[in-house]
């Protein structure tokens, strides 16, 4: 994401810099002198073309980048987004025309100066209409970026909040405690867009908030939308400093390319909300495969793991850690393509809760690091994974309790039972690479997520000889 403020700051130095670097430089004495000159101009008239022509150069790669890197949040961004590139069209061609004028009407003389008008003329049309078209079609962005800010909504005390977490059992069950956010406009309706997007329908809940059926009518996609709301942070300094989070984590997660991870396509904010609009994917997740009798064959599930955990070293390898694998964060499409979904997103609902508010998450799969706050990398994910792994195979998640406290203290300290005592028909080594994904010290375990794949491969393999 491009920081505004700092983008600002370099295109107006880079901006005077063309102004006014070139006719200074060319009056030192030491310019007559100079060596090379260009067509046929003097050495003064050179360093004074090649400066003013290099910083507009810049200011023009500056305004591409500006383009290509800006949030478009629907808002100021946008707005910025859209005029730069034609701006910066309209004062290339003003300052290249005074610059030519002054030291180039040699330059002006061989092209013909009648052809020069008529082409700098038609420069200043186009440009004066492509400001004007984006002027225009970005004026509610523009409008919204001033207006004042809604009114922060707030949950009346003995408002139940929407809770999703499974009943607690002894031992065949997993313990779960999943927290979502009820996301409506005021009349208690979903909004009709979410930026550039069509809300059809809602989808379901997760751990940002509502999900909604989306479509971007500009090229006939269909598309998911989780959202996120922010206008429960009535903190001006931490709400910049979410939204600024949210961004950063949506950019660094819509970088990833992988057949086997969910394509985010956009973010934004918009209605008090923070968006991101990703695929829209037709299949089960593995969480229909979790509970007995209706197990994952053996030699289905381990390939489906190690297709997630390639897809995870490849996150890893971009510095993107999941955060929140499970069962339910993993589908199998009809295609029968692996597809991990998202990345980020339990860092970015943990980002967007006020101080008063817990995340709970989802404690059965998280890591030891993750349970005493500590820093996670890549291996933290593998841990998670082979939560997932132990789950599949069994029927049951390998740490249980009956409260949410328990869970977190057996994840952290106490030892996994063996895979023998509830399948006896799993080879030994299935035990071991399960062990080592499942070591309570990160350093233990697998360094690289695509070293676990290889096992589980392994695995396959000397049973299929």
């Amino acid at each position: 994401m491009t920081n505004a403020s700092s983008w600002a700051l370099q295109y107006l130095i880079v901006a005077l810099v063309a102004l006014f670097a070139g006719p200074l430089l060319s009056k030192l004495p030491a310019a007559e002198s100079f060596p090379i000159t260009l067509f046929d101009l003097t050495g003064p008239q050179t360093i004074r073309l090649v400066i003013e022509e290099t910083g507009l150069v810049i200011l023009c790669i500056l305004s591409i980048r500006a383009y290509r890197q800006m949030p478009d949040n629907r808002k100021g961004f946008s707005f910025v987004r859209q005029l730069v590139l034609p701006v910066t069209t309209l004062f290339v061609l003003i300052a290249t025309d005074k610059t030519l004028r002054v030291v180039g009407l040699s330059l002006i003389e061989r092209f013909g100066p009648q052809r020069y008008t008529i082409a700098y003329t038609a420069g200043l049309m186009l440009s004066g209409i492509w400001i004007s078209a984006a002027w225009l079609l970005n004026l509610d962005a523009l409008h919204r970026f001033f207006a004042p800010s809604s009114q922060t909504t707030r949950r009346k005390e003995g408002t139940p909040s929407v809770e999703d977490s499974d009943e607690m059992h002894s031992e065949e069950a997993i313990t779960e405690a999943r927290s979502a956010t009820v996301i409506l406009n005021a009349n208690g309706s979903p909004p009709s867009t979410l930026g550039r997007y069509k809300v059809l329908k809602e989808l379901g809940r997760g751990a940002m908030g509502v999900v909604y059926l989306g479509k971007d009518p500009t090229i006939q996609r269909f598309v998911a939308i989780k959202t996120m709301r922010l206008d429960e942070i009535d903190d001006a300094d931490k709400l910049q400093e979410v939204k600024k989070r949210f961004f950063r984590e949506a950019e660094s997660t819509g970088r990833l390319s992988h057949p086997n991870i969910v394509t985010i396509y956009d973010a934004g904010e918009e209605h008090d909300l923070g968006y991101i609009a990703m695929e829209v994917l037709e299949g089960t997740t593995l969480k229909q495969w979790s509970r007995k009798p209706d197990l994952m064959p053996f030699d289905k599930l381990l390939p489906t793991l190690a297709t997630v955990a390639d897809a995870l070293d490849y996150a890893h390898q971009q510095g993107v850690v999941h955060r929140d694998i499970k069962p339910a964060n993993i589908m199998m499409t009809k295609d029968q393509v692996v597809k991990v979904m998202d990345f980020g997103i339990a860092k970015m609902a943990s980002s967007s809760k006020t101080q008063t508010d817990i995340v709970l998450g989802t404690p059965t799969y998280m890591s030891p690091e993750q349970i005493a706050g500590k820093r996670v990398d890549g291996r933290s994910d593998i841990f998670s994974l082979g939560v997932v792994m132990f789950e599949l195979l069994t029927g049951r998640p390998p740490f249980t309790a009956d409260n949410v406290p328990a869970l977190l203290f057996a994840i952290a300290h106490s030892p996994h039972p063996l895979l023998a005592t509830l399948r006896s028909d799993l080879p030994p080594i299935v035990q071991e690479v399960l062990a080592r994904a499942l070591q309570k010290d990160a350093v233990q375990r697998y360094r690289r997520a695509n070293e676990f794949a290889q096992e589980l491969r392994s695995c396959v393999q000397g049973l299929a000889a």
